[in-house]
């Protein structure tokens, strides 16, 4: 008797998911909470020729930032392992986000209620490419803690598309906004299998 796809012993399946948002806003530190194995980081020192660049009117002490990519890898369940693609923040780093993008499941955004506005070019770019995704609020102490709705009123994104609040340092937190991900395309894998075709008329 064959062995049932669902069996422990079954190779997982393997999914696709990309942490985007702007410079800064924690999706080095989420790769690094959620991972268990250890994750491929391409931080570069921070010079004085990015200071005119780089905003970092939030970020003071921050001293690296990533130059191409954030890796790592987590095993949902024992059907199902994500890896991980953190993309850098910078807009002068935008041309490596179509291929790290590339066959992705969904996406998480990440988002500082300090600076809403910077988290605009991901949501086009995902909602350009049709690519489903979630919004992550990373809640910085010293953030406005702003209202779900408001920060949906603040994005102008769909009702459909979830809102989050979390913790990046904290790996329960992280798992939880993966759930929800994932929850969010089964569910939209439901609703396209739900809309039917009409059948083309005979003559």
């Amino acid at each position: 008797m064959s062995a049932s796809p669902y069996s422990k012993r079954s190779t997982p399946l393997s999914a696709k998911i990309v942490v985007s948002g702007p410079f800064g806003v924690g999706k080095t530190t989420l790769v690094g909470a959620i991972s268990e194995i250890t994750p491929l980081r391409t931080e570069a020192p921070m010079t004085m020729a990015s200071f005119n660049v780089d905003d970092r009117a939030f970020l003071p002490d921050k001293s690296a930032t990533t130059v191409a990519l954030d890796f790592g890898r987590v095993t949902i369940s024992d059907t199902l392992r994500l890896y991980l693609f953190g993309t850098p923040g910078q807009d002068r780093f935008g041309f490596m986000w179509d291929d790290l993008v590339d066959g992705a499941l969904g996406a998480v955004v990440i988002a500082d209620t300090r600076r809403l506005e910077d988290c605009y070019r991901a949501i086009d770019y995902y909602e350009g490419r049709r690519v489903p995704f979630i919004i992550a609020i990373n809640q910085f102490a010293d953030g406005p803690r702003h209202r779900l709705d408001q920060v949906r009123a603040a994005l102008n994104v769909d009702d459909g598309i979830p809102i989050v609040r979390f913790d990046a340092r904290d790996r329960e937190a992280v798992k939880e906004v993966l759930i929800r991900l994932l929850d969010s395309l089964l569910a939209r894998s439901r609703n396209e299998q739900r809309v039917t075709v009409e059948p083309p008329a005979t003559a």
